[in-house]
């Protein structure tokens, strides 16, 4: 799927480039015929102009989503706002808007966060071994 205009999509992923498990995931999502565009953006290229007020860093340290509005949203519920607009993922964003799921997926995340690094070690590693073979 093509990268659109930031200013034309109405979800904007920013997605951490440098990381193989958010490439992949990004592959998955891009490869998806979702309900309007979506606009895909590596934060990790430092020629990328970033949200008002937003560093570098703090994208990179979670995943983010901007609305059609401007609102920037993070973790949780950047991926149910990403989920809600690709198909066959519509049932898990429904499902996030029962009560006490989004709080659980955001307590996941944060322990996925933590293992993130690790994760990053093996897949890049993975990565490694498929380019050599």
């Amino acid at each position: 799927m093509p990268e659109t205009s930031p200013n034309t999509a109405p979800l904007t992923v920013l997605y951490d480039g440098d990381c193989p498990l958010c490439r992949r995931e990004m592959a998955l999502y891009r490869s998806l015929e979702p309900r309007a565009p979506l606009c895909f953006v590596d934060i990790s290229d430092t020629r990328t102009a970033l949200p008002p007020g937003r560093t570098r860093a703090e994208l990179l340290a979670r995943f983010h989503l901007r609305n059609p509005d401007g609102e920037l949203l993070s973790g949780a519920a950047a991926f149910v706002a990403l989920w809600a607009a690709l198909p066959g993922w519509r049932w898990l964003a429904r499902m996030a808007h029962l009560p006490g799921v989004e709080w659980l997926l955001e307590r996941c995340y944060r322990l996925f966060l933590r293992l993130r690094p690790r994760l990053q070690r093996w897949a890049a590693r993975l990565d490694r071994k498929r380019a050599n073979h």
